[in-house]
């Protein structure tokens, strides 16, 4: 591939960067904190293959052609991949085959003196194992979460969490009890209320702890703009 084919690739791939990153698409990949950096990698590509063609265009010219082999340019078919073909994101069978990733944090923000709670998965199943559930006590709760099913039948409400991007995503659980819907279906997301139950159960991937939450409503609603949890928040 000579270095106008590169260029061209570099240029179309910085274009296929920033335009993940200037739309809503690069919440498939990463968390929404890299989002700056995912911009900046994409301006750095495009002024590469933009300085490569200004350096071609000003070096000698060599005597003869070079070609490059046609089936090259099958590079740029990943490259339109990206543009045109968004990766669903990761849901009840990665959940479901996968540990719960909860962990105990440094610490708990307080909480609203009034009204109901509305916390991350991650944060109330932190709260509600980590801290015995006492900011929790008494309180109504609002989650969103989608569903999954172990294969006991139990019910979870689940977010994947990320670290870095969509390949180290691992999900945070809350089982269901109380008012749970009678038909669930895997992948579906909800917005629970409910309130804290001490009630716990274990996974059975890794055998952590999963608290449960005593439903007294559950509601489907659209699956949020970010599918990830990147902070443990909702």
């Amino acid at each position: 591939m000579n270095r106008h084919a590169q260029a061209a690739l570099l240029f179309l791939l910085g274009a296929t960067v920033l335009h993940a990153g200037l739309t809503d698409l690069y919440l498939r990949y990463v968390k929404a904190g890299l989002r700056p950096l995912l911009l900046l990698s994409g301006a750095v590509l495009i002024a590469t293959a933009l300085a490569t063609l200004w350096y071609e265009r000003r070096r000698p010219r060599a005597e003869g052609h070079s070609h490059e082999p046609r089936v090259s340019w099958l590079l740029v078919l990943p490259v339109f991949a990206l543009i045109l073909v968004a990766p669903p994101a990761l849901g009840s069978y990665s959940a479901t085959h996968t540990g719960t990733a909860l962990q105990k944090p440094f610490g708990f923000p307080d909480l609203p003196a009034t009204g109901p709670l509305r916390l991350g998965v991650a944060d109330y199943a932190a709260r509600a194992v980590y801290d015995g559930g006492r900011s929790l006590r008494g309180r109504t709760v609002e989650v969103t979460g989608f569903v999954a099913v172990d294969p006991s039948g139990t019910p979870y409400l689940v977010r994947m969490s990320l670290n870095c991007c969509a390949a180290d995503a691992q999900p945070v659980k809350v089982a269901l009890t109380g008012r749970v819907p009678p038909v669930l279906r895997p992948d579906t997301w909800l917005e629970v209320t409910g309130t804290y139950t001490p009630r716990r159960t274990t996974d059975p991937v890794n055998d952590a702890p999963i608290p449960f939450i005593e439903v007294t409503r559950a509601a489907p609603v659209p699956a949020p703009r970010d599918p990830y949890d990147g902070a443990g928040g909702d």
